[in-house]
């Protein structure tokens, strides 16, 4: 994982959190790294959102949102995770 999609992680980590979600950066055993969100709200909404090729990507491999606009995606993520009565 380059540098620049680990900072495009965190900044997406920072707009997820300005949402009221919880959300970390995730280090995997091979150096891979993605964001674990979770709806505090409703703690079995969760999401793993990687960072690839400039892009957000959902868990299920399918581009969610480019990844120069955290805050696009952290609208879509939002959106995903909401809680029926939210």
């Amino acid at each position: 994982m380059g540098n620049e999609d680990f900072l495009r992680l965190e900044r997406l980590v920072a707009e997820l959190d300005a949402r009221g979600l919880l959300a970390r950066v995730v280090h995997t055993p091979s150096g891979r790294a993605y964001v674990r969100v979770i709806n505090p709200a409703a703690t079995s909404l969760t999401e793993n959102v990687v960072c690839q090729a400039a892009d957000y990507w959902w868990s299920w491999g399918e581009r969610m949102h480019r990844a120069d606009d955290p805050a696009g995606a952290a609208s879509k993520v939002a959106r995903v995770l909401a809680a029926v009565s939210e």
